[in-house]
């Protein structure tokens, strides 16, 4: 069985990537599983010049075979208008194969975003990026209550998923609720993979 969880965002300011790293860490808190960090390009509304193969720093662009061969998906995204950003939409966009070819139904699946604002659209995101999950068939995690952290939290933190509220200048570091949702939500994702994956 293939142990890798792939860990797939979108980050414009860096705290969805320091958060898909906490989400990593709670993945490989789980013995036998690990976790794969991908990202995805920007894209642009207009024609400029070409975004080198790889990006100059972080983790390295997804290709359609991380997805094939994960054995689960956590899925991040800024908020954009209580949506998911353009370039991850882009990306979903593309991925018409490997639906029809299910290549991800029957795997589990968990979503996490920041946002600058506490209600700036936190949970419409996270249910944003849960539907195109959904329609590949996707079994969708998310954080229980049995998580204190989740009832207590004066910040980011959902039942749909793991979230950090930025601030308005983005100067909010991840707060000891946000980083104990996302390591929580790293892990139930990676042991419910583990369950489908040996059978149980």
């Amino acid at each position: 069985m293939n142990r890798d969880i792939l860990v797939l965002y979108y980050s414009r300011s860096g705290h969805t990537a320091r958060l898909a790293r906490l989400i990593a860490r709670g993945v490989e808190e789980v013995p036998g599983m690990q976790a794969r960090l991908r990202q995805v390009p920007p894209v642009a509304p207009v024609t400029e010049v070409a975004q080198p193969p790889e990006p100059e720093e972080g983790a390295p662009y997804a290709s359609r075979q991380d997805l094939i061969d994960c054995a689960g998906l956590a899925l991040g995204s800024p908020t954009r208008f209580g949506n998911m950003a353009a370039p991850l939409k882009y990306f979903l966009d593309g991925t018409g194969a490997e639906w029809a070819s299910g290549a991800l139904a029957g795997k589990p699946a968990a979503v996490f975003t920041s946002t600058s604002t506490m209600h700036g659209g936190q949970e419409s995101t996270l249910l944003s990026m849960a539907l195109p999950l959904l329609h590949h068939g996707m079994l969708l995690v998310g954080v229980p209550y049995t998580e204190a952290a989740l009832t207590a939290t004066l910040s980011g933190g959902t039942p749909y998923g793991a979230s950090h509220v930025a601030g308005p200048q983005g100067d909010n570091a991840i707060s000891e609720h946000e980083r104990e949702l996302a390591r929580a939500l790293g892990r139930r994702l990676a042991e419910v993979a583990r369950r489908l994956g040996d059978g149980a």
